[in-house]
């Protein structure tokens, strides 16, 4: 399917989105209640939680899980870029009707 990649990703990116918007409600939070909180396997869990600190956004600390001070520029940067895809998924959606 030529949208397959697409979906994918996009639900990868919402699993991310979502351990971020947990890790900011309940800072610090380790991998075993994000796994019990989120119902999603802690491998899963882990990944998002790498790929979170490696943009800069979250940090380990002993106690789990926080939001790296600075994040907000970070953050900002994810909010611009998914206006962005909503702009482009808004043009893909509207071609995709006119067939």
């Amino acid at each position: 399917m030529v949208l397959r990649k697409l979906k994918q990703e996009s639900e990868i990116a919402l699993r991310h989105l979502l351990v971020l918007h947990h890790v900011w409600k309940n800072q610090p939070i380790g991998i075993f209640k994000l796994s019990e909180i989120l119902n999603m396997p802690k491998h899963r869990v882990r990944y998002s939680l790498r790929v979170l600190e490696q943009s800069g956004i979250i940090e380990p600390t002993q106690y789990g899980a926080v939001i790296r001070e600075g994040a907000e520029k970070e953050i900002e940067k994810l909010k611009k870029e998914m206006k962005e895809i909503l702009e482009n998924t808004k043009i893909v959606s509207d071609k995709l009707n006119e067939l």
